[in-house]
């Protein structure tokens, strides 16, 4: 799969960490840790409104919003929480909040499942870490798909 099939925020992700070495790999998944914001207060005080993603190593929760401009589809907004114990999975969140907040339904569900593969850090991170950002991906999908009414 090439970077072609993917929303541009997050094809420049890819290419970026493509043009990497492993090692400077994973210090630029710390730096999408780093990067990843906070939960707004609204969520912060609401808890059960956040999902809990199990496959991931270290507690990761999401959720999604969608706000409506003017067009059917609507902006997909998305949320974590990940602790800062926890920078793999921090990470993850960060390059998908970085790469797909604020795209339509139907640009976040056309991203191919198998898209964490294309960062290349499967010998860098166990497969376990690897099938949590795996993870993440499709609960976003299928949020996404639940909230617009698509199918993905």
């Amino acid at each position: 799969m090439t970077t072609q099939a993917l929303p541009s925020a997050l094809a420049a992700i890819v290419d970026d960490f493509q043009a990497m070495s492993e090692p400077e790999r994973l210090q630029l998944l710390l730096e999408f840790s780093e990067g990843l914001p906070e939960l707004p207060d609204r969520l912060k005080d609401h808890p059960e409104l956040l999902e809990q993603v199990v496959e991931c190593q270290s507690p990761l929760f999401l959720t999604i919003e969608t706000e409506k401009d003017g067009g059917p589809a609507g902006t997909v907004r998305l949320f974590f929480k990940a602790p800062a114990e926890a920078p793999t999975t921090r990470g993850f969140a960060g390059v998908l909040h970085e790469g797909l907040d604020g795209l339509s339904a139907e640009e976040i569900l056309s991203v191919p499942d198998d898209m964490p593969e294309l960062l290349g850090l499967t010998r860098a991170i166990t497969p376990l870490r690897m099938r949590g950002m795996t993870a993440m991906l499709g609960r976003i999908k299928r949020k996404v798909a639940a909230a617009s009414g698509v199918r993905s």
